[in-house]
Order: C-alpha cells, then sequence, then structure tokens
C-alpha cells in the first residue's frame, strides 16, 4: 500500500473517532454535526448542563438555529476546560464552519481558539471574555459593569432602609474570571459609599460547596447585615444557608442569576434583589452572529446583552421560567 494512501485512510479513521468522541459528550444539540449538508455547521462549547443560566443559553442557541436553518452542536464540558479545548480540536477536524465558546478558563483556551481560527472557522465567544484577536465577536453581559450596576442598587437600597455603612459578606467563586469580576467592582462601588466588606468565603462554583461556605460566614460574622453571592451556584447556596441558619431575620441578599429558590426568597422577603442576565438571548444572538460571520458578514466585534435586576416589584414575570 503506497504511504499517501495510508495517511488519507488514517485521517479519515482519526476523524470518524473524533466525530463519534464528539457526539457522544455532547448533551443536546438541535441536530448532529456529522451531516450537515450544505447547511452551515456550528458548534457550540457548553461549560455544563446542570444549571439553568446555561440550559437557558442552549434553548436560545436551537431556536436561532431552527429559524436559519443551521446544523447547530452543543457541546457539554461538564465544568472541564480540558474538553472545552479537545471539543474545539473536534470541530476543526470536521471542517466545522463556526465555533461558539462558553470559556471556563479564558487564558487557557486561547491556543484552541486560535488553532480554530487559522483553520478558518468563525469564533464568538460568549459571557466569558475571551481576550484573543482570533475571537471574531464577543456576546453578553458587561459583568463589570453589571457589577457596578449591582452596587449601585445596594447603596441605594441601603440609603433607603436608612443601613449606613453596611457590613456586606461575599460567597463567590474564586475559580471563576467573570465571578471574580463580579466580586471585584461591586466591592469598588459600596466601598466607595461607606460600606465594609467583612468576609470573602469562596463557593467554588457549586451549589453544595457553597452552602457550606454561605453557612460558615453567616455563624462566623453575626455582625454582617447583608450578603452578595455572585452566580447561580452561590447564591443558591447563600439561599439555602440563611434558611438553614434561621438567618433570614438578620441579612438581606443580593446576588446574580435567579432560580426557584432565590424566587422563593424574594417572596419570602430575604433576598433583595437579584441579577438577572438574558441567557437565552446570548445564545440566540452567538448563532445569529456566527451565522452571519460563516455567511460573510463583518463582525459586530461585539454584542451587548443588558441585565435586569429583579425585585419584589418585578419578579412576576419571571415566575413561569422558573416553576
Amino acid at each position: 500500500m503506497a504511504r499517501s494512501t495510508r495517511l488519507t485512510r488514517l485521517a479519515a479513521v482519526t476523524t470518524i473517532l473524533a466525530t463519534g468522541l464528539l457526539a457522544a459528550a455532547c448533551g443536546g444539540s438541535a441536530d448532529s454535526g456529522a451531516s450537515g449538508g450544505d447547511r452551515p455547521r456550528v458548534g457550540l462549547v457548553q461549560i455544563n448542563q446542570q444549571a439553568i443560566f446555561f440550559n437557558e443559553m442552549n434553548a436560545g442557541a436551537q431556536q436561532a438555529a431552527k429559524e436559519a436553518n443551521v446544523d447547530l452542536t452543543i457541546f457539554n464540558a461538564n465544568d472541564d476546560p480540558a474538553k472545552q479545548n479537545e471539543a474545539i480540536d473536534n470541530f476543526v477536524q470536521q471542517q466545522f464552519d463556526a465555533v461558539i465558546v462558553v470559556a471556563i478558563d479564558v487564558e487557557g483556551i486561547k491556543p484552541a481558539v486560535k488553532i480554530a481560527k487559522d483553520a478558518g472557522l468563525k469564533v464568538v465567544a460568549v459571557d466569558a471574555i475571551v481576550d484573543s484577536p482570533a475571537v471574531d465577536t464577543q456576546v453578553g453581559v458587561d459583568n463589570a459593569a453589571a457589577a457596578k450596576q449591582a452596587g449601585d442598587f445596594v447603596n441605594k437600597w441601603s440609603q433607603e432602609h436608612k443601613l449606613t455603612a453596611p457590613k456586606i459578606g461575599v460567597v463567590g467563586a474564586l475559580n471563576s474570571f467573570i465571578q471574580n469580576i463580579r466580586k471585584d467592582d461591586f466591592n469598588k462601588t459600596v466601598e466607595a459609599a461607606g460600606a465594609k466588606i467583612v468576609q470573602t468565603v469562596d463557593g467554588q462554583n457549586k451549589q453544595e460547596a457553597a452552602m457550606t461556605a454561605a453557612e460558615n460566614l453567616l455563624t462566623s460574622r453575626s455582625d454582617m447585615n447583608i450578603v452578595y453571592a455572585t452566580g447561580e451556584p452561590a447564591l443558591l447556596g447563600t439561599v439555602a444557608a440563611v434558611k438553614s441558619q434561621n438567618a433570614a431575620d438578620r441579612v438581606k441578599v443580593f446576588g446574580w442569576d435567579l432560580t426557584k429558590e432565590a424566587i422563593s426568597g424574594i417572596d419570602a422577603g430575604f433576598v433583595a434583589g437579584v441579577v438577572q442576565q438574558d441567557p437565552k438571548t446570548e445564545g440566540y444572538e452567538a448563532v445569529k452572529e456566527a451565522t452571519a460571520l460563516a455567511g460573510g458578514a463583518q463582525p459586530k466585534k461585539k454584542i451587548d446583552v443588558p441585565v435586569t435586576i429583579v425585585t419584589k416589584d418585578n419578579v412576576d414575570p419571571y415566575r413561569a421560567t422558573f416553576k
């Protein structure tokens, strides 16, 4: 057998294996990426499919793919950055037209993103900011601006309730680039108005870890009157901890990302405000942009999706989503 023939067959086998591995890892997709025909093929590299946030993003992406007749494959990395890199490589091997990345590690994913770009794929980053020339367009919330908005809301709330120099505890996720931005810009905003950050605990972006961290925070800081949670697992854990520690009468909770439990906290009166993103629109706009780029359109570079701070006054429209 000629060497060129062996290499050709080896390449074909490698591509088939890569396709099989990718399909096995996909938690859900609008269509399989194996047979797109003449339709654009877009891969969405997701973080996980446990959080409501990411499932809503997937739903928006699937809606856009259906409307645009796009072959969309969603890869579920199950919180593993290495798997995200492998997925991008597989999309390159399968000659997809575009890849959408919701990055876990915004630095570690850059080499894979560059490989995709060099191979001719269009690259869209969603939510987490991947600061790389290989990214055509960034879609999502300006987390620094939204964190400042949350801080301003807490400052206003404190003034309205005649709470001077509030003592604030933070339940964060120190392994999350985005949530550290939310923490830092929030802290700057409230501290500038006279608040004191008394303690920060690490919920590790996991609900159970966040609950334990929040319980420890509530136990060790009896002088604390506000808790700020930087993401969905942190807020879920904090709400559970406030209930388990019977602390609803002494602290008010502010945080990110609505859930059924957060709405329950709003109804009970101890959750005062939740920064609500629009992940469905983020997924929708990401696929829409990836499709346009694959068709030769100029990149928009940045697509901002605004947030809403949900309180008891405007929570009702969200109840159906989080039954």
